[in-house]
């Protein structure tokens, strides 16, 4: 029992280093793995020993001096129960997210979708993918939730969007240096490279999050900043998300209104009439959207925000005149998207 005890100590320590320490910087995947190893025995002994009153009460009185202790020498620690016992992966994980020192390398493991969650040869969990194993696990139990509404940007890309969250209040919370929340960002960009659409969903699930307001207010505005200088990041947003969703997303958001509003126009001033074709089409390779569907986007905009129907439909009229102010169609792009608007 002597042995059971300092392990579980040393497990309940090992919580507060993951979740308030520096320390976590210098931790490599084999650290990560014996973290959640150590963690998972706790949930074990719990599940060994909740009922057994006597050595429930020892470790009910070890908890209470290490928690005291804890306090003494970490600021803003909160103190572990008995009860906490069967989740402790989920403590040491929440821990982790929300430590701004948590290097990228790491956060790269956790979120890796290339290798699933399995026991290796060695002693110690192979915990490659554990966050993305973790999303799945919470997206089936929300599909089959009987009374969940389904989400607007998919379960998957919706616990993802909290967790970027989560994890952008914790770095933006240390203060005004914003390298660590730029660094992270960049870090999650990579991670889903080659995988834009899914990105895009995350990124708007994120913005459209609502749980802590005074928190997140914060942090989506850095967010949006960091969108409008990611321009292949916002087009990509623009032209893969449905209508409906960039509407709510610019009903919530001044910032990507704005943003959407520039790159409509942008979509708008690459494109070239075919002739054979009878219709306007892009030139450039950023973007892929159809005329048609440029002005189901502007619509959906209008939708989101009335007053800048006007404001917009006199610029596009501005524009129209700059290119001679023809009514014959394929002539002016400016021109045909008013007679467009106006259907």
């Amino acid at each position: 029992m002597e042995a059971v005890l300092k392990n579980f100590v040393s497990t309940v320590e090992l919580l507060a280093v993951a979740a308030h320490s520096g320390m976590v910087k210098q931790w490599d995947e084999q650290t990560l793995s014996r973290a959640f190893h150590w963690a998972k025995y706790c949930e074990h002994i719990y599940s060994r020993f909740h009922n057994n009153p006597a050595i429930r009460g020892v470790m009910e009185n070890q908890l209470h001096i290490t928690n005291r202790n804890l306090r003494d020498v970490i600021p803003g620690y909160s103190d572990v129960s008995f009860s906490d016992l069967p989740r402790f992966q989920h403590l040491l994980l929440v821990g982790l997210l929300n430590n701004p020192n948590l290097p990228s390398t790491i956060m790269k493991i956790l979120f890796d979708k290339k290798i699933p969650v399995n026991v290796m040869d060695n002693e110690y969990e192979d915990i490659t993918g554990f966050c993305s194993h973790i999303v799945q696990c919470k997206s089936v139990c929300k599909v089959l939730r009987p009374l969940s509404s389904l989400s607007a940007v998919g379960v998957d890309a919706e616990m993802q969007g909290e967790m970027l969250m989560k994890k952008l209040d914790a770095l933006l919370s240390q203060g005004n240096d914003l390298s660590q929340a730029e660094d992270f960002l960049y870090s999650l960009h990579q991670l889903f490279e080659g995988a834009a659409p899914h990105f895009s969903l995350v990124i708007a699930s994120a913005l459209l999050t609502t749980e802590d307001f005074a928190a997140q207010t914060s942090s989506q505005g850095f967010l949006l900043d960091w969108l409008q200088n990611q321009h292949s990041v916002l087009q990509h947003m623009c032209s893969m998300l449905p209508s409906t969703l960039l509407k709510d997303l610019s009903k919530r958001h001044k910032k990507f209104r704005d943003a959407y509003y520039c790159v409509l126009k942008k979509c708008a001033s690459e494109m070239e009439y075919s002739i054979s074709d009878g219709e306007w089409v892009q030139t450039g390779t950023t973007s892929t959207v159809s005329f048609q569907k440029m002005a189901e986007h502007f619509l959906a905009l209008f939708e989101a925000c009335p007053s800048l129907k006007r404001s917009t439909e006199d610029e596009l009229n501005a524009l129209k005149i700059s290119d001679g102010d023809f009514d014959v169609r394929g002539l002016s792009v400016w021109g045909d998207l008013l007679s467009e608007l106006s259907k």
